[in-house]
């Protein structure tokens, strides 16, 4: 393989791909996500109409000729119904459906609008169709509704979008209207500057709170300590510890659990596991004792104690039912210790639990397959999902590319990287590296229709654009080309800073 020719199509998709970008908060986004679901207490009227919505999962099917034909087949159901229904949904993530049933609440049903919906349809604006647009619906909302909820909606809006200084304004907007008198908005404005890093306009704000007589709650506290952990400040951990065991009502699972993580950061390993012992102990006292555990055990994985974490896996199964997301922990904690065979036990016990079938947990163990070259096992678990209903997914294909690509089976490579592009959907990207090298391949076996159908179906995924297509296409043709692209990074890539192999071991992570 030339290695010019490899990294002047790697440079150059590289230039056309766009990663998108991740962040995961373990103890705050713990409070902030793992919301109880209020659909329990519902009545008939409004769990059957639900139950018509529930299944359409697809955002870009509308739910208002469901609830247009409810209302015409004399059904009825009430304003809380409604709202209830919205709440569940945005639970779920389902955040399309929720503002379309919104706004067919004041535009069909001629609903008024409390300040607590104003808010809720802020929140959702601004999750379907950007900031943007929630600014010009924040602005168009008559005053007399503009209430605490409604600010606090569009604050957090600008947190979640880690705008600081659009959410100091509003913020200071609430000072000056009054209406800065609520934890939930001090919350909101400590969780963005933790997750921006901005630590001293936090202690600031802190500072504020307790000027005010505003008391720290279970999130403040869980925001301090994650501060604290993230930096490996040991003081400061158990400086917020500390003021939390004197009051237990703020203690949890999650403290302790949190303060693991910063006392391993700073690589005090008898500190930690001395940590999750007492997060282990308030299990029992955990509204979600599966989430509880599946962090505790991943948590041990980390530290490397595969007693403790078998352990705990052992303690999960007798006091709560196992579901995907336990199974998927235990897996990958396992496979930490490349013990593939105990983690193909677990997969065995996670298939006969007939559960729905999640393609991330036999994804797990085809990754470890092919890193360890084990390409016999890998396709014959990729044949037993298939058989078993399962849809192989674009993480699926890119381990097997990325094993293939390893281990120099090249034509089983670049088949792979065609079925990971043809699976794709919007949120994911292709490697560069691999659609180069496979390209690259195709082009010195002289087959050129496999190469264009590759860069077509790059091209139908809306990954490049039709100029940048007929580019590609033109050199695999030709070899030679007047266009800038991606001949006028050839000459810096013949002195390329990148050997082919370094490229292929970059995504063995799968993304």
């Amino acid at each position: 393989m030339k290695v010019s020719s490899f990294n002047s199509i790697m440079k150059f998709f590289g230039n056309h791909f766009c990663s998108p970008r991740t962040r995961s908060l373990l103890s705050v986004s713990y409070y902030y996500n793992y919301s109880t679901s209020p659909r329990s207490s519902w009545k008939q009227p409004v769990d059957a109409l639900y139950r018509k919505i529930s299944p359409m999962g697809d955002p870009k099917v509308s739910v208002v000729p469901v609830l247009d034909k409810w209302v015409q087949d004399g059904q009825y159901v009430s304003k809380a119904g409604l709202l209830d229904i919205i709440k569940e949904l945005r639970h779920y993530g389902r955040y399309s459906h929720a503002l379309e049933i919104s706004m067919w609440m004041t535009d069909k049903r001629y609903y008024p609008l409390s300040y607590g919906h104003v808010a809720i349809r802020l929140d959702l604006i601004s999750k379907v169709h950007g900031i943007e647009q929630a600014e010009n619906y924040f602005n168009s909302v008559p005053r007399q509704l503009k209430s605490l909820e409604v600010y606090g909606a569009l604050l957090n809006c600008y947190a979640r979008a880690e705008l600081v200084e659009k959410a100091e304004a509003v913020m200071q907007q609430m000072r000056d209207m009054g209406l800065a008198r609520s934890i939930l908005s001090y919350n909101t404005l400590l969780n963005l500057y933790y997750k921006t890093g901005c630590y001293e306009k936090m202690e600031n704000l802190l500072h504020e709170m307790e000027e005010k007589g505003i008391d720290n709650d279970k999130i403040t506290y869980a925001i301090q300590i994650s501060a604290y952990a993230a930096n490996s400040d040991v003081d400061g951990i158990n400086k917020i510890l500390t003021k939390m065991e004197i009051n237990p009502e703020v203690l949890d699972w999650a403290t302790y659990s949190t303060a693991a993580n910063g006392f391993l950061k700073a690589g005090l390993v008898d500190k930690a596991l001395l940590m999750l012992k007492k997060s282990e102990e308030m299990i029992s006292t955990a509204n979600k004792k599966s989430i509880a555990f599946e962090f505790i055990l991943t948590q041990y994985a980390v530290i490397g104690k595969k007693d403790e974490v078998l352990r705990l896996w052992e303690l999960f199964n007798k006091q709560v039912r196992v579901f995907n997301r336990g199974y998927m922990r235990m897996i990958t904690s396992l496979l930490k210790f490349d013990d593939i065979e105990s983690a193909e036990k677990i997969f065995e016990e996670w298939e006969s639990r007939n559960l729905n079938y999640d393609i991330r947990i036999p994804n797990f163990l085809i990754r470890a397959y092919c890193r360890k070259g084990l390409f016999e096992k890998a396709e014959s678990l990729l044949t037993r999902v298939i058989e078993k209903g399962g849809k192989p997914d674009e993480k699926t294909w890119r381990y097997l590319a990325s094993g293939y690509f390893k281990h120099n089976q090249m034509r089983k490579a670049v088949e792979a990287t065609k079925q990971e592009i043809s699976v794709a959907r919007s949120f994911w990207r292709p490697s560069k590296y691999y659609l180069a090298v496979s390209l690259d391949y195709l082009k010195g076996k002289g087959d050129l229709e496999g190469a264009e159908e590759i860069i077509r179906l790059v091209r139908d995924k809306g990954f490049v654009s039709w100029d940048i297509q007929e580019k590609v296409l033109d050199y695999i043709k030709d070899g030679e080309s007047n266009s800038p692209l991606p001949f006028g990074l050839l000459a810096k890539a013949v002195d390329g800073d990148e050997e082919p192999s370094k490229l292929l071991a970059v995504e063995e992570e799968g993304g």
